[in-house]
């Protein structure tokens, strides 16, 4: 059932993934530098597999148990991540002349929020096949 609303929520956060971390900022450093996710071959690498995880689990719509397995997976990879972000800005100096904190860095938690309402509705449609297995 690729017409389900989990279909969206992972495309969204495939698009997420993949494609925000070419175009927001995650910080600027001390000279001017600004950092996107592609500057990183580690960051770009697990955004990228974050994004490869959630089409994945998009097309395993007849497996719900196996689509949500992946979608737990990429929950942990996202958690991670923000992890990494939130240990590199509590290191970095807080001052404006120093450096500026960017809203990339966001971009896990978006994340996140979307892969918990896919296995939300993942969830959601396992137990009504079972409800009609019941009546069967």
């Amino acid at each position: 059932m690729i017409q389900r609303i989990q279909t969206i929520y992972l495309f969204i956060a495939a698009l997420v993934s993949g494609v925000l971390i070419w175009i927001v900022e995650f910080y600027i450093d001390g000279e001017g530098n600004e950092f996107v996710g592609m500057d990183s071959s580690l960051y770009y690498g697990i955004f990228v597999l974050s994004a490869v995880l959630s089409l994945i689990a998009i097309f395993l719509y007849k497996n719900r148990q196996l689509q949500t397995v992946v979608n737990r997976l990429n929950l942990l990879l996202n958690l991670f991540i923000l992890g990494v972000y939130v240990y590199q800005s509590l290191m970095m100096s807080g001052e404006t002349a120093v450096s500026e904190k960017g809203i990339g860095m966001f971009i896990p938690i978006l994340s996140i929020v979307l892969i918990v309402l896919a296995n939300k509705a993942i969830r959601k449609d396992e137990q009504l096949v079972k409800s009609a297995d019941r009546l069967r």
